[in-house]
């Protein structure tokens, strides 16, 4: 049985984004395994007082394993666009093929799959247009924080091409531990 995580920011005894992250997390129980009674990770997880942590909960039918990793966010200057025809609708525990793709004389990839702009191997993706944030209308993965500022109407969904980028003034990533943060001096690489 494959395992999936889910990773929660909690900072300073503040639990981030609960709701959504029970959502996803539940959405993939019952599609991958059927399970139709609902986890609340409240009922798993605890929010140490002091510190930025990453909260990693692993499941399948139900939870394994709960850690809690000190957070330090990393510096994303540079992105390179990198084709893939990866499949990874759920966040499955095991990133191996994602981590294939990761070239190490760039920060961070940009996954272009069938022509389009997916997201980051950590984040998803946004660029603005002058009037809205942008975010591709068939992601890799349906991250927590796409899904919150989609239906607080922040982000609107296109196709996005990396010929397009030139159109964008600018870029951001967006999930759970960064919440949106836009990208600023970056370079991407096409």
């Amino acid at each position: 049985m494959k395992e999936l995580f889910e990773t929660i920011k909690i900072e300073n005894g503040k639990i981030f984004n609960l709701k959504w992250h029970n959502q996803r997390l539940n959405r993939s129980r019952l599609e991958l395994f059927s399970i139709y009674k609902p986890i609340n990770l409240i009922d798993y997880i605890y929010a140490p007082p002091q510190g930025l942590y990453r909260c990693r909960v692993v499941y399948d039918v139900e939870v394994k394993s709960v850690q809690y990793i000190p957070y330090t966010p990393k510096t994303l200057n540079s992105f390179k666009i990198i084709q893939s025809n990866l499949e990874y609708n759920y966040k499955f525990n095991d990133r191996s093929e994602l981590n294939r793709l990761i070239q190490e004389e760039y920060d961070e990839i940009i996954i272009e799959k069938d022509s389009l702009l997916t997201d980051t191997s950590i984040a998803n993706i946004a660029f603005y247009n002058g009037k809205d944030w942008i975010t591709p209308e068939k992601p890799l993965l349906r991250g927590t924080t796409r899904e919150r500022l989609l239906s607080k109407g922040f982000l609107k969904l296109e196709n996005i091409k990396k010929e397009d980028i030139k159109n964008y003034s600018y870029f951001a990533l967006m999930n759970a531990m960064i919440g949106f943060q836009i990208q600023n001096s970056i370079n991407i690489k096409l």
